[in-house]
């Protein structure tokens, strides 16, 4: 079974996280959300750019009050260069992974470890405001087109993980996983990995997909131990504080 290509993550970024207003000027997709963090807030290039287009979305982006970001895909080598030499700096090294369905949903997460919920409940919101994930990203989710869900899981019937997962065309994605500080190393975000995919073949999804930066070690090894491929990678161009 051949895995999504990085072209088809980039989509499916897209279609499970959307930006709440995109523009499209010149040679750029301009994603206005600044509160959302760097996925819903960040240009992308749609047709190969010059020197002289970089200002214009430089421009549309300094007129929302949003920092100029740009986030650089494959095939993006040239602009890539443009922007280090206007002094932008490398943010968000991120891999993508995916894996079929049926490689994942193999062996279900012990009993009530993990729990569907659409929309959240108050603990989820919870857990991800103190993981650093607040209102402007759980709107994000709240207009996600469905299939969508959020799993809770909990760890000696303490509320201590959780996580979204949408789906666009075959694909499902994973986002916001997070797990209370005091409940890490103890399996969870696993659990809810493997509980994700199960969700996601029920809904007809072929593949699980999801992102993490490269510095984190931890998710990196959690997710090639669970047989997910890095598929392709992206990073962004912002200007230094």
């Amino acid at each position: 079974m051949t895995l999504p290509s990085a072209q088809k993550m980039y989509a499916l970024i897209e279609g499970t996280w959307p930006a709440a207003t995109k523009l499209a000027i010149g040679p750029w997709t301009i994603r206005l959300d600044g509160a959302g963090g760097f996925r819903v807030s960040a240009a992308t290039a749609e047709m190969p750019p010059t020197v002289d287009d970089i200002p214009i979305a430089e421009e549309a982006m300094r007129e929302s009050e949003q920092t100029p970001l740009f986030m650089i895909r494959e095939g993006d080598e040239a602009l890539d260069a443009m922007l280090e030499t206007r002094g932008y700096v490398i943010k968000h090294l991120t891999n993508m992974y995916a894996a079929p369905i049926d490689e994942l949903a193999t062996k279900r997460p012990p009993p009530v470890t993990t729990f569907e919920s659409w929309p959240p409940l108050a603990a989820q919101t919870e857990i991800w405001t103190a993981g650093g994930i607040g209102p402007a990203r759980i709107a994000i989710m709240d207009r996600a087109h469905p299939p969508k869900t959020s799993l809770l899981g909990r760890i000696d019937d303490t509320p201590a993980g959780t996580s979204y997962i949408g789906i666009a065309a075959d694909c499902a994605m994973i986002h916001a996983l997070e797990v209370d500080e005091a409940h890490r190393r103890q399996g969870l975000a696993r659990h809810l990995t493997q509980a994700a995919a199960f969700w996601a073949k029920d809904q007809g999804a072929s593949y699980l997909t999801l992102l993490t930066t490269q510095a984190n070690d931890a998710a990196n090894a959690l997710y090639s131990s669970l047989g997910m491929t890095v598929v392709g990678q992206y990073h962004y161009r912002t200007l230094p504080e």
